[in-house]
Formats: C-alpha cells, structure tokens, sequence
C-alpha cells in the first residue's frame, strides 16, 4: 500500500491536532489544580478521560487519511 502526499498531510493534521488538544486539556488542569487543590484527583480523573477520547478521535482520522492514500 502507498500512501500520497495527501494522506500523509491528513494524518499529520490529526496527531498535530490531538497534541494541541491533550495540551490544552493538561494546562488547563493544572491550573484547576492549582487552583483547588482538593478536587485534583477528579479533575485529573476527567483530564485523563478527555484526552482518551481525542487521543481515539485522532487514530480514527489517521487510520482513514492512511485508507484514501
């Protein structure tokens, strides 16, 4: 199987967005923690669930950029 230009860029865009995303969700939970520092277990139960989803949303959008390549 050979993967053109443009499913590499679609999958390049994928991860790049899933590490804007879990890096948002990582600054803003630390700041929540700093902020309340006795809710920190649910917020980094929450942080952990959050970036599970786009960390599954972004292999999705690399898997089918790889399959139109």
């Amino acid at each position: 199987m050979e993967i053109t230009g443009i499913a590499a860029i679609g999958a390049g865009l994928s991860a790049v967005g899933a590490g804007i995303g879990i890096g948002k969700i990582g600054a803003a939970a630390l700041e929540s923690m700093a902020r309340q520092p006795e809710h920190s277990g649910m917020i980094q139960t929450n942080m952990i669930i959050a970036a599970a989803l786009i960390e599954g949303v972004a292999l999705f959008g690399v898997v089918v950029a790889l399959l139109q390549g």
